[in-house]
């Protein structure tokens, strides 16, 4: 069973299943909390399930970190709060806990043999020395990740609960041939299309828009032309790259003393393969070098003497864990073998290469080493120039004096938004997410304390004006609103007259009558396919989506790029043959896949409809430090159906 979970991962149902059922692992990370203790203090309840704030908060954490490393973006809260990132993670993670409360009622528990041998799999947790499972990496890795034992054992079995109701699913699936035969014939049909154009200018221009038509343009589009919140800031930037001194000679003194300090690390140690053979005693120790000197490969002669050979390729002394056994290796001559006793017990060490260590002078070393210097230097005038600062606005000063005490320039931003935006709406470069979120954080007049900005830089801002959000006036949009209101007008007018012209082909004049009585040319594409569609982009997606899916002789309107088409397909047309037999065949493999997506789909909706899952969206803000939902109805737990 246990091979049969692993092929299945590799395999696209899983591949599917993965991508798009929130409960999977991968898409939302683990729940490191386990079932909620505090009765009724949850955000999530699914059946027994019960994910408390704190949980929520870590997954949302999780959920976030992972957006910033794929976008390389900072998500503020602001921003988070702007997407419904807390509406997307707490659906996912009930839809999660929902999914994996059902299959274990349904009894798909995997068993503790098969989560042990999984855990033992992890090459996280295997010791780096021995190349095995060891339990106590185990714990060290589980703890960097806040979590517990007891915590990722309840994670790995609903994860491989999960993958065992995926096979099941998947042995067996395939999607009739009807189905197949069916995607073939969509695939292969052709189509000739007629159609005539009505160009912008086949209708009369529209007079010139009143003041009161085009503020009624304004109104209409009000969230488009708001402006948002704006402020101007003072903000004090400490920076290495604005201390004075950086060139300044290096005390030769300091240069030697962190060169001895660093020698070891700087230069580049020797380096032995080394292989160790445990053994019970001298007798069979002897055994061992005698066939080590015949030539006898050391995992060889270790298997039969029931161990496991130790191999250090190309490792320092620092490597060898037994530091006896170390000390001893690196004594011996190139292909010598010998007994060690060493701290944790007797061994047959034999040394297979050796590679010099070489040490960096002092002369090669200066470049870097004055760089580091002079980078420690700055590191600490910046700190005592936010010292000086700190003291003086602590002490009543405002933020401009204190910066002038300390000897910090003032640099004046705005107005900007929250976004880093200027009134063109251009994006001010170089500024830090956190200079915004800290400033806008803030009240009108409101000085922020020294922030870290990471990097051995930091930052003080004060909020010197805030503009409210407002509607751009007339004046200001002027231009944009006459061009918008034309494009309208005229894009009425000939969706008007298109409908009078189809009108009267629907009403029994023949296509060609109505475009000559028009004083229009019609056009005609003979044989249009979905495979040869691509050739006719110019026509818009519109018109193509239209003409590949009328019916014959029907007669229909759709915008294009050069003003609105009339259009009629005739002549609908099947190829047939063995090309639409092996493409029926083919298809089958992708509506297979289409399956087994609706089906896992059906799933999570099975299993938040059963369990009557519940979410406390209120709490969820709550626990992530949004502001709250203005109430509607009742407030508390509301029930979620998909």
């Amino acid at each position: 069973m246990l091979a049969a979970i692993r092929n299945f991962a590799k395999s696209w149902p899983a591949r599917i299943l993965l991508g798009i059922l929130a409960i999977s692992f991968v898409g939302w990370g683990v729940n490191q909390g386990g079932p909620s203790l505090v009765a009724g203090d949850y955000v999530i309840k699914a059946g027994s399930r019960t994910i408390s704030p704190l949980e929520f908060r870590r997954e949302f954490d999780n959920y976030k970190k992972r957006i910033e490393q794929e976008t390389g973006q900072t998500v503020t809260n602001e921003l988070a709060e702007q997407n419904n990132l807390d509406t997307t993670v707490l659906n996912g993670v009930a839809t999660r806990e929902a999914f994996s409360e059902v299959l274990a009622k349904m009894g798909i528990r995997p068993g503790d043999k098969l989560v042990l041998d999984q855990i033992q799999e992890v090459q996280a947790f295997f010791d780096p020395i021995t190349g095995k499972f060891d339990k106590k990496t185990f714990q060290q890795r589980l703890a960097e990740n806040n979590m517990t034992p007891e915590m990722f054992d309840a994670v790995l079995r609903d994860q491989m609960a999960t993958q065992h109701w995926a096979v099941a699913l998947q042995n067996g699936l395939a999607a009739p041939r009807s189905y197949g035969a069916l995607a073939a014939i969509y695939a292969l049909e052709s189509r000739d299309l007629a159609y005539v154009t009505l160009a912008p200018n086949s209708v009369p221009q529209p007079a010139a828009p009143t003041d009161a038509q085009l503020q009624a343009v304004i109104n209409e589009n009000k969230a488009r032309l708001t402006v948002p919140e704006m402020r101007v800031l003072t903000v004090a930037l400490f920076t290495p790259a604005s201390v004075q001194g950086a060139d300044a000679p290096i005390d030769p003194a300091e240069l030697q003393k962190r060169y001895q300090f660093r020698k070891d690390t700087l230069s580049t140690p020797e380096t032995r393969t080394v292989v160790q053979i445990p053994v019970k005693d001298q007798a069979a120790a002897q055994q061992v070098i005698a066939r080590l000197g015949r030539g006898e490969a050391p995992a060889v002669v270790a298997k039969s003497v029931g161990v496991d050979a130790v191999v250090f390729e190309n490792k320092p002394l620092t490597a060898i864990a037994d530091r006896k056994i170390g000390q001893a290796a690196f004594r011996m001559p190139q292909g010598q073998a010998a007994a060690v006793q060493g701290d944790l017990g007797l061994a047959v060490v034999q040394v297979n290469a050796i590679n010099a260590g070489r040490d960096v002078s002092l002369e090669e070393a200066r470049p870097m080493l004055e760089a580091e210097i002079r980078k420690d230097l700055v590191a600490e005038k910046v700190y005592a120039q936010t010292q000086t600062f700190e003291d003086a606005h602590q002490g009543g000063a405002s933020l401009a004096d204190a910066a002038k005490k300390a000897g910090v320039p003032l640099t004046s931003l705005g107005p900007i938004t929250a976004q880093g935006q200027d009134l063109q709406g251009r994006q001010l470069q170089g500024l830090p997410p956190k200079i915004l979120e800290t400033a806008f954080a803030q009240a009108s007049g409101a000085e922020s304390d020294i922030t870290d900005l990471g990097d051995g830089a930091y930052f003080a801002v004060k909020v010197d004006r805030v503009i409210p959000s407002r509607v751009r006036t007339l004046d200001e949009v002027r231009p944009q609103a006459v061009q918008f209101w034309m494009q309208r007008e005229i894009v009425r007018a000939l969706e008007a007259k298109a409908a009078g012209l189809t009108e009267r082909v629907r009403k029994g004049e023949t296509f060609d009558a109505v475009a000559a009585s028009a004083g229009l040319a019609i056009s005609r594409v003979a044989g249009l396919t979905r495979q040869t569609a691509g050739a006719h982009q110019a026509l818009g997606r519109e018109v193509l989506g239209r003409a590949l899916s009328a019916r014959p002789g029907e007669v229909w309107t759709a915008g294009a790029p050069g003003g609105i088409v009339i259009g009629r397909v005739d002549n609908v047309r099947m190829a047939g043959g063995p090309t639409a037999g092996r493409l029926a065949e083919m298809s089958r493999g992708e509506l297979t896949q289409v399956l087994y997506r609706e089906m896992g789909e059906s799933a999570q909706a099975y299993a938040r409809t059963k369990l009557k899952t519940k979410v406390n969206q209120a709490r969820a803000r709550e626990a992530l430090g949004f502001e709250p939902l203005a109430e509607k109805g009742k407030a508390g737990l509301v029930e979620k159906k998909k």
